[in-house]
């Protein structure tokens, strides 16, 4: 089942992506950013109002969750499923940062106070809020955040291990800001190396909201790729772990329930918008 999936992956993969050459910057990346060192060339879009920066994700299917024997893994994240994304999407290359923030906001609520690092302390209704007023800004309505499958389907980048670059968790320091290197702060956004699809902090420096309600497995859960929010729980979905975690939560299949209202120094979030 899973080389059937690589060959898909692998299929739309050329046919939504641009031919392989360099991307030229086309805004200012957060100071310092690390430059991909053997991503796929990409389309992107550039948000006019913010300078947001998507890249766009193909078509293809992958297997959601983790299998019994992945160390460190959650019952929550049973069983493997198959989900079919049918059409590409954009997704921020970059969690949303607080400059960015401020541009729609006007005042950023963070505690680690630096224009490219992610913004935090954000609620997922506040960020509800912050997706309202740019749709409005650029007059449409194609921001939103990216649905549970959405999110680990574009950190997995097509693979299926543990972590997006493998099983060898004594490289998560080259990818993530963690527990072990992160010295309990925050970091300016792609500072570490990114998935192969050239989406940066997919693991670590902050948890990011999905649109998705809390449900405690995957049972019954959409093959589609769209979020699932029916069932009992008011709770939402974070994923990828952040500065404060171990290595088990920023695993690619790792997730973590909230409540809506919920703000915290380590919670922020990334954008998809819908083509």
């Amino acid at each position: 089942m899973g080389s059937k999936i690589s060959i898909m992956n692998h299929i739309n993969t050329i046919r939504y992506y641009l031919k392989k050459n360099e991307v030229e910057d086309r805004v200012e990346d957060p100071a310092g950013a690390t430059e991909p060192e053997s991503t796929e060339a990409f389309e992107i879009f550039i948000s006019p109002s913010t300078g947001m920066e998507f890249i766009m994700a193909p078509a293809g299917e992958f297997l959601m969750g983790s299998s019994p024997e992945e160390i460190g893994r959650s019952y929550s994240e049973s069983p493997v499923h198959r989900v079919t994304i049918k059409n590409p999407f954009y997704i921020g290359k970059y969690q949303v940062t607080q400059k960015q923030w401020k541009t729609i906001m006007g005042t950023s609520p963070s505690n680690f106070n630096e224009d490219f690092r992610p913004v935090e302390l954000v609620s997922w209704e506040d960020v509800q809020e912050f997706i309202g007023k740019l749709n409005a800004m650029e007059n449409t309505t194609k921001y939103r955040l990216p649905s549970e499958a959405e999110w680990e389907y574009a950190c997995r980048a097509g693979k299926q291990s543990r972590y997006f670059f493998g099983e060898d968790e004594s490289k998560l320091g080259d990818y993530a800001w963690y527990a072990r290197n992160a010295g309990r702060k925050t970091h300016p956004a792609g500072r570490k190396k990114p998935n192969r699809w050239g989406l940066y902090d997919m693991c670590g420096n902050v948890w990011e909201w999905v649109q998705d309600s809390w449900h405690e497995d995957y049972n019954g859960a959409p093959s589609d790729g769209s979020a699932w929010e029916d069932g009992n729980s008011s709770n939402r979905v974070s994923r990828g772990g952040s500065w404060y975690c171990s290595t088990n939560s920023c695993r690619s299949a790792s997730r973590f329930s909230r409540e809506p209202e919920k703000h915290l120094a380590n919670l922020g979030f990334r954008l998809v918008k819908e083509l």
